[in-house]
C-alpha cells in the first residue's frame, strides 16, 4: 500500500496517475451528474451520510432530488427520527429500494440521536444500518476528507477495463488501487471514475472515440465496436 508521495513510483503507478489526471481533465467540462450530486450534499456529515445511503442503486439526479425533499422536511437526526417510515419512503421515492432505505434512515437517526454525531471512522460507519464498505468510504472522503477509495460499480468496472486492477470483488479492487495510487489521489478516484463512467466510459456503448485513453486502453479494441 502506497503511503507517501515521495516513494519512488513504478512505471505502472506513474502511468495510472497520469491516466487518472487525463480522465479528470476530459470529464470536467462534461459536468457529469456525480459532480452536481456531491456539490449538493456537502453541507453536513449527516446530509452526506443519508445522501450516500440513498444513492445506492440509484442515478445521481434522482438521489439529489430525493435528498432535497427529505431534508426540506427534516434536516437533523432528531427531526428525521420523528418521521415514520411511510413518510420517509414517500419523500425519497423513486430511489431504488426506497422502503428498505426508509427503514435504515429512521434507524440511523435514532442511533445518531443517542451518539450526537456521524461516526468519523470506518468501523463506526459500518455499524450503522444499511451502510456498507463502499458507502462508508465515500462518507469518510466527502464528510471528513479522509483518504479512501470507494469502489462502486463504475470504479470496479473501469479499473478492470483499464488494467488498473484485476480483483473479482470490490474489496480486492480497493486494495489494488490503494497499492497503485499515492494516498493523495485516493479520494479523487471515485469521483473521477464515476464521472468517466457516466459520460464516456459507459457500460453500454462506451464513447471510445472521445476517450483520452483510447490509444492505450487495453479494452479499446474490444469495446470500440459498441460505438457503431
Amino acid at each position: 500500500m502506497r503511503s507517501s508521495s515521495t516513494t519512488r513510483r513504478s512505471p505502472a503507478e506513474s502511468r495510472a496517475v497520469r491516466q487518472l489526471a487525463a480522465v479528470r481533465r476530459a470529464v470536467a467540462p462534461l459536468s457529469p451528474p456525480v459532480s452536481s450530486f456531491e456539490a449538493s450534499i456537502r453541507s453536513t456529515p449527516f446530509r452526506i451520510l443519508v445522501s450516500v445511503l440513498l444513492s445506492a442503486r440509484t442515478q445521481d439526479p434522482v438521489t439529489e432530488k430525493a435528498a432535497a425533499r427529505l431534508f426540506a422536511k427534516a434536516d437533523t437526526p432528531g427531526k428525521m427520527a420523528l418521521l415514520d417510515e411511510t413518510e420517509i419512503a414517500r419523500l425519497i421515492f423513486p430511489v431504488g429500494f426506497y422502503r428498505t432505505k426508509a427503514r435504515h434512515i429512521r434507524a440511523i437517526c435514532r442511533e445518531l440521536g443517542a451518539r450526537g454525531r456521524v461516526p468519523p471512522t470506518l468501523d463506526g460507519l459500518l455499524r450503522l444500518p444499511g451502510i456498507g464498505r463502499k458507502s462508508a468510504n465515500l462518507v469518510l472522503a466527502l464528510a471528513f476528507s479522509r483518504p479512501t477509495i470507494a469502489v462502486d460499480t463504475h470504479v470496479f468496472r473501469i479499473s478492470r477495463r483499464l488494467g488498473w486492477a484485476g480483483g473479482r470483488t470490490p474489496a480486492e479492487v480497493e486494495k489494488e488501487l490503494q497499492g497503485l495510487f499515492p494516498r493523495r489521489n485516493w479520494s479523487g478516484v471515485n469521483q473521477v471514475l464515476v464521472g468517466f463512467g457516466q459520460t464516456i466510459c459507459r457500460p453500454v456503448r462506451p464513447k471510445c472515440a472521445e476517450c483520452p485513453l483510447r490509444k492505450e486502453c487495453p479494452s479499446a479494441s474490444v469495446s470500440v465496436t459498441s460505438n457503431k
